[in-house]
């Protein structure tokens, strides 16, 4: 997930409650105050690591990978 400098701040606080909220045994409800990063609290909470969502490959660079497999087909 792209985010800003200040944006990509608040989705690591975010999940840091998130895994607070779960040591601390309360329920996996996102707090009002953390909707707008919710799935960031969640993955906090459920204990998945933060930054393991999968990045988009840009278009030109899978054209680029595209052709360079092809021309190694070719030979």
């Amino acid at each position: 997930m792209a985010v800003a400098k200040k944006g990509q701040e608040r989705v690591t606080y975010g999940w840091m409650y998130g895994q607070q909220a779960r040591k601390d045994g309360k329920e996996r409800a996102v707090p009002d105050y953390w909707a707008e990063h919710a799935d960031a609290w969640l993955q906090g909470f459920d204990g998945v690591p933060i930054g393991t969502e999968a990045k988009p490959v840009s278009d030109p660079f899978e054209t680029e990978l595209d052709e360079s497999a092809l021309a190694k087909g070719d030979n």
